[in-house]
Formats: structure tokens, C-alpha cells, sequence
């Protein structure tokens, strides 16, 4: 047990000074030496968990996105509308905000991520999906949590729309109109809920009702992706 936990955290050791170079100074630049150097390992020792530059940095992706789903977890859980269309909007918006590798794979931020911009996303499907996300849209429309004059497909279509559009416009904005995170997550929970949900007050069993019901199926989601990235390592 003793090995495996040594050998998990200098996993993290290699991951933690990848993550840090490529923010830095973008993929292209950053090489496995600089990885062995920043991390106090043997680049040989790196060998054991990757053999390439592309591999270390899909474990790393991996990481991230556990990372990321348990952030939106705990701000689904600490808020009482988190299970909303409006609430897990704005806390997928929060969760990306504050990973700026997650953030600059959505933008396919080229300086950061160069050739592998084209190859990796973070948008706001790979979200629906790690959530399951139609067919909670399907239970949330059977509980009276969404609207049901639009179709399952269109509802998808609108909140990728949201959370891409808001990502995309805010850093064009001036900056007197640029919203800090918070706000700007609100606003796409407020478009989400006028957009989305219906109209009617919700009532507090179905609510209820829903939150179990979500709280346990994102709980089995995000085991999954846990169980993805350690395979990684």
C-alpha cells in the first residue's frame, strides 16, 4: 500500500508542475525535462507513468475534469436552486472559472494549448454529458422543473448556447461592462431560469425530490470519472 501511495502522489508531483508549466508557457513549450525538473523527478522515473508528453497531459485533463465535477458537487449541495437548469449553469460556470486549464480548453486558448487545442474540448457537452445531462433534463421536464413547450434537444441546444456564449463574449466586453465571475455566473443562471424553466414557482417537495434523485446520480458520475483518471496513473 505504501508503493502505490508513493506512487500516486508523485503522479500528482508530475501533474502539479505540467499543470503550472503549460499555464505558463503553453504546451508547445513545455518538455518532459522541464516537467522532471520543476517536479524534483528523474525524467526516467516519469517513464513509469507516461511515455509521452500527449499522455501526461491527458492524465492531466482527466484530473482536472475529476477536480471540476467535484467543485460543481459541492456548489450544487451548498445551494438550495443548485439542481436547477439556472443552478448547475452557474455552478459549471463557477467550477470552469476557477481552472484556467479547464477555461483555456473550452476557448481553445492556441497559446496555451497549441496543436492540442484542436484535439482536446471542454465545452459545455462534455458537462451534459459527464452530468447526463438529457436525460436529467428528462426528469427535471417529468418533475415540472423545466419547460415542455420546447424539445428535450432544443433545451440542450440553448444551455451549451448560454454557457458558451457568455464565455465567449464577457472577455471582448469593455471593461466597464466586463462582470467579475459571480456576477457573470449569475447572469447565466438568470437566462438559463428565464430561458429554460418554467415560469411557476417551484414547490419545495419537488425540489426536494429532484435534489435526491440528482444528488445520488452525480455522486455515481463522478466515481466514474475517478475511476477514468486513476487508470491514468
Amino acid at each position: 500500500m505504501a508503493v502505490l501511495e508513493e506512487r500516486e502522489a508523485r503522479a500528482h508531483r508530475i501533474l502539479d508542475a505540467a499543470a503550472e508549466l503549460i499555464l505558463r508557457w503553453g504546451f508547445q513549450k513545455t518538455t518532459l525535462d522541464d516537467i522532471s525538473r520543476l517536479a524534483g523527478v528523474a525524467k526516467s522515473t516519469m517513464y513509469l507513468h507516461w511515455k509521452t508528453r500527449e499522455e501526461l497531459f491527458k492524465a492531466l485533463l482527466r484530473r482536472e475534469r475529476v477536480g471540476l465535477a467535484e467543485d460543481i458537487e459541492r456548489g450544487i449541495a451548498s445551494d438550495p436552486l443548485g439542481v436547477t437548469l439556472g443552478g448547475i449553469l452557474r455552478h459549471c460556470a463557477l467550477a470552469t472559472l476557477k481552472r484556467p486549464l479547464m477555461k483555456a480548453i473550452l476557448l481553445r486558448d492556441m497559446d496555451v494549448l497549441g496543436k492540442l487545442a484542436h484535439r482536446e474540448q471542454h465545452t459545455p457537452m462534455n458537462v451534459s454529458r459527464l452530468l447526463g445531462f438529457k436525460h436529467y433534463i428528462a426528469f427535471l421536464r417529468e418533475h415540472g422543473l423545466a419547460r415542455t413547450d420546447m424539445s428535450l434537444e432544443e433545451q440542450v441546444v440553448v444551455f451549451s448556447s448560454i454557457f458558451m456564449g457568455f464565455f465567449i463574449t464577457t472577455p471582448l466586453l469593455p471593461d466597464e461592462f466586463a462582470p467579475a465571475d459571480e456576477k457573470m455566473a449569475a447572469l447565466m443562471a438568470e437566462t438559463a431560469h428565464r430561458t429554460l424553466e418554467p415560469a411557476e414557482p417551484i414547490s419545495p417537495d419537488k425540489l426536494q425530490t429532484v435534489s435526491e434523485a440528482f444528488t445520488l446520480f452525480l455522486s455515481q458520475a463522478i466515481e466514474a470519472v475517478r475511476e477514468q483518471f486513476q487508470k491514468s496513473l
